[in-house]
């Protein structure tokens, strides 16, 4: 089933989210819903938060953007209860946008890779290292689970260049390609 996707203003998205356990209520048909809810958005990951349910959860495929020539491999996996342990190399800039804020762009400075331990769909846990553009995509979506959006990341001028956008999403001005949940707020 497809899910709204809440966007800009909604207080879900700057909450930190709480860990789950296996008992959580119908978690198979969430991370279900979820994939699909991000591939007809064409997302490449998409958190918990952005379909409204405050819980350490997000689900990536970074396989659909790297390029055929590219030396780095790409993965589709579940993140449950994620930690990042290790942020490590150079920040480098790229440009990223995100579901929940519709027609928004920037770059952000993000570690060249990181240790994380999360646990997949079964609760299996894992420890591993990410570097490069999936280090980038599971960063972006680790942020969400803390209650932190890329726009924060952005350098002074560009979130000031970038405000207006902000505050229409906020207010329901908004539109995209994919069920949305608009937050309407007067600010």
């Amino acid at each position: 089933m497809i899910l709204p996707v809440y966007t800009y203003g909604q207080p879900v998205l700057r909450k930190k989210c709480q860990e789950i356990s296996p008992n959580y209520p119908e978690l198979q048909d969430l991370i279900s819903n979820m994939w699909e809810t991000m591939y007809q958005a064409s997302g490449v990951g998409i958190a918990a938060p952005q379909v409204g349910k405050s819980i350490r959860l997000f689900v990536i495929d970074s396989e659909q953007i790297l390029q055929e020539d590219s030396e780095e491999t790409g993965f589709k996996k579940v993140f449950i209860n994620a930690e990042i342990l290790e942020e490590d190399g150079e920040e480098w800039a790229y440009e990223e946008g995100c579901l929940s804020i519709p027609q928004v762009r920037g770059d952000v400075e993000r570690h060249e890779s990181i240790k994380i331990r999360y646990q997949d769909e079964n609760f299996n846990e894992f420890i591993e290292t990410y570097s490069g553009i999936n280090a980038r995509v599971i960063q972006h979506e680790y942020d969400h689970i803390e209650g932190v959006l890329f726009t924060e990341k952005l350098k002074p001028i560009k979130k000031r260049m970038v405000q207006r956008k902000l505050d229409a999403i906020r207010k329901g001005n908004v539109s995209a390609d994919y069920k949305l949940k608009v937050a309407r707020s007067k600010r």
